[in-house]
């Protein structure tokens, strides 16, 4: 698998890598969650080769034991300017547990896929460790974990309301969402000689400093001030509300400084840098990767997550969509950053060098697939837009969504002589191919998408992710109706049934959303079914910090409108949810019919179940008596 490469094109993970390289001290050492998958999907990876790009030393100290003498976190000294501190690629407990607390058995950052291997809250952890070990030194912490924590939020998995994770885990500093930009910028000050405590007016930063002190002085900026973290745990409408102004800020291309008082300290959270140029986001893809995993985790097995991506690329960071429960636009903001078709084609010819490469790509993608290249017109209009979404509650007016790059793309890569077939793996969003929709088709961009798409880029099936079918669920979630997927699946259909293609579409839904009650899942259920569909892949909405949905979950309002919701938060009710995805089974039978007599929507469950639905349920007595 390793082709004989040598261990020196890996960032160092042991002491020999580090003597190999000729390297005596270490001037960044980062600490991950994950297993060094030297990929560009991997951050740690990303990470470590901007710092090294930067003309650092790094090593990097792979998912340490936190809970013998720590020997791991202290093999490579001391770091002569900082310790870099990520959980990995997902927030720990999301990769720990279930939507109903269950322990996973599996990790997929994991060689083997072994589970254990990290800490809950692993950023808090590691961190803390640090600081204990070694309190003069600096320790900057990110990646999603960290980036969606920074401010108070609901911890699900402990069911209580949150500090920021600077709090907690006793770290100097905090870099929010995409990293790249306000790394270097931290690299470039420190090389020039500027303390750590001096980048404190950089974008893209959190820290705390004692609320007596003057704020670092940018006269660029002006300060919002969230209800405090006490305010919080005492007021959940105050909470709801401050959700609003985080993510109205963290999509702004000129947005405010925000500050919140915790405890006796403020919360300093300085502003995002705009969305990435072309050149700069090419240029953290193009860094040296090996593309593989380093050659010490080769006898303890296949690192799932890696298996899944190796012979994928990714095109473009961001997602215009803003979906009420999803954190992509949050860690990776709204504004599309696309790679340029040379960068693109450039990582294809690295892919297909990889020795197990049989001439399929899993997945040319992103995100969300079809939002490649778009942006939008007047970029002086997306400078004061506020909107979370550009798509929701309709597709705005300077939102150029046309498909033709992406078709183009496509075919490029479909050209390459070592390529047998490029599939899109990730998820699609059908509403931008719908034309009641999406109203940018005049020159026929849909229909020349989808049938590239359809001919030549599906594995059988193609996933997409309607989530409901109630347009009253589909509001909260910030998802279009239900009635633009039956759109797009009729002409999806007649393009499929065109080229003799038998290509199902794979439809992904959501239980327990916020907004949703019984009647809604009774509704999805019936829908569904006179499509067609027997559902077998459901997901139950999982609070995660950082969501519209889970502030509702948590403070029972929205954070937009405070207008309140329900929401079904106790196991039993999330199970009898998932029931009516799976009406086809017996065992659902009475529950499906009990609920609905409940609601007086037995036609509902004649739908569903039959038309001998009621008399299933009419005691043997009684129907005697109604003979007589």
């Amino acid at each position: 698998m390793y082709n004989d490469r040598p261990i020196t094109d890996w960032l160092p993970i042991t002491k020999k890598d580090l003597e190999k390289r000729g390297f005596s001290n270490v001037d960044v050492v980062l600490i991950s969650g994950d297993a060094y998958v030297d990929h560009p999907s991997f951050g740690t990876a990303v990470v470590g080769r901007i710092i090294e790009d930067e003309g650092f030393t790094v090593a990097i100290v792979a998912q340490p034991n936190w809970q013998d003498d720590l020997r791991d976190f202290k093999k490579f000294g001391k770091p002569n300017y900082f310790f870099g501190v990520t959980a990995g690629c997902m927030d720990s407990m999301v990769n720990h547990y279930t939507a109903n607390k269950r322990l996973r058995s599996t990790d997929a950052y994991t060689p083997g896929g072994e589970a254990g291997f990290r800490p809950d809250y692993a950023t808090e952890t590691y961190s803390k460790i640090l600081k204990e070990i070694y309190p003069d030194v600096p320790v900057l912490i990110g990646g999603i974990e960290a980036s969606l924590r920074r401010v108070t939020h609901y911890d699900y998995w402990s069911n209580a309301l949150k500090p920021s994770i600077l709090v907690d885990s006793k770290a100097d500093m905090l870099v929010y969402g995409m990293g790249d930009q306000p790394l270097r910028e931290i690299l470039k000050l420190l090389k020039k000689g500027v303390p750590f405590e001096g980048l404190r007016t950089l974008k893209q930063v959190a820290f705390l400093q004692k609320t007596e002190n003057a704020l670092p002085k940018n006269k660029n900026w002006n300060d919002l001030e969230l209800s405090s973290h006490e305010v919080c745990l005492e007021d959940k409408i105050k909470f709801a509300a401050n959700f609003k102004t985080i993510e109205v800020e963290s999509n702004k291309w000129r947005a405010d400084r925000i500050i919140q008082k915790v405890g006796e300290q403020t919360l300093v959270i300085n502003p995002p840098y705009k969305t990435m140029t072309e050149k700069e986001i090419d240029t953290s893809f193009d860094l040296p990767y090996t593309r593989m995993p380093h050659p010490k985790y080769q006898k303890r097995g296949a690192i799932p997550a890696y298996d899944m991506i190796k012979f994928s690329v990714n095109m473009h960071r961001g997602c215009f969509g803003g979906c009420s429960f999803c954190t992509i636009s949050a860690h990776q903001g709204k504004f599309i950053a696309s790679r340029s078709e040379k960068s693109i084609m450039a990582e294809v010819d690295e892919v297909v060098k990889h020795p197990e490469f049989k001439g399929y790509l899993s997945d040319i993608g992103g995100p969300s697939a079809n939002m490649y290249k778009m942006k939008g017109k007047d970029e002086s209009i997306c400078e004061k837009c506020v909107s979370p979404s550009c798509i929701h509650p309709v597709i705005c007016s300077n939102l150029d969504t046309s498909h033709k790059p992406l078709t183009n793309l496509y075919k490029k890569v479909d050209a390459h002589p070592e390529v047998k077939k490029a599939f899109v793996g990730s998820g699609i969003r059908y509403d931008l191919l719908v034309d009641d929709f999406n109203k940018n088709n005049d020159d026929g961009n849909h229909e020349e998408y989808i049938e590239q798409l359809v001919k030549h880029h599906i594995s059988g099936r193609l996933k997409v992710a309607p989530e409901h079918t109630s347009d009253a669920t589909l509001k909260v979630m910030r998802k279009p109706s239900f009635k633009y997927f039956h759109k797009f699946k009729e002409k999806y259909d007649i393009i499929s049934e065109k080229h003799g293609l038998k290509q199902p579409l794979i439809p992904y839904f959501i239980s327990s959303h916020p907004g949703c009650e019984s009647e809604d899942m009774a509704n999805l259920a019936v829908e569904t079914k006179d499509m067609g569909f027997q559902l077998e892949q459901v997901q139950d909405f999982t609070p995660t910090p950082m969501t519209v949905a889970t502030v509702i979950y948590y403070s029972g309002v929205h954070p937009y409108t405070l207008k309140p919701y329900k929401t079904v938060k106790k196991k039993e009710d999330k199970l009898n949810q998932r029931r009516f995805f799976f009406w086809y089974k017996r065992e659902n039978h009475e529950y499906i019919k009990t609920s609905l007599r409940k609601a007086d929507r037995m036609d509902l469950a004649e739908k569903l179940l039959g038309p001998k639905a009621q008399d299933r349920q009419v005691p043997k007595w009684l129907k005697e008596r109604r003979k007589k």
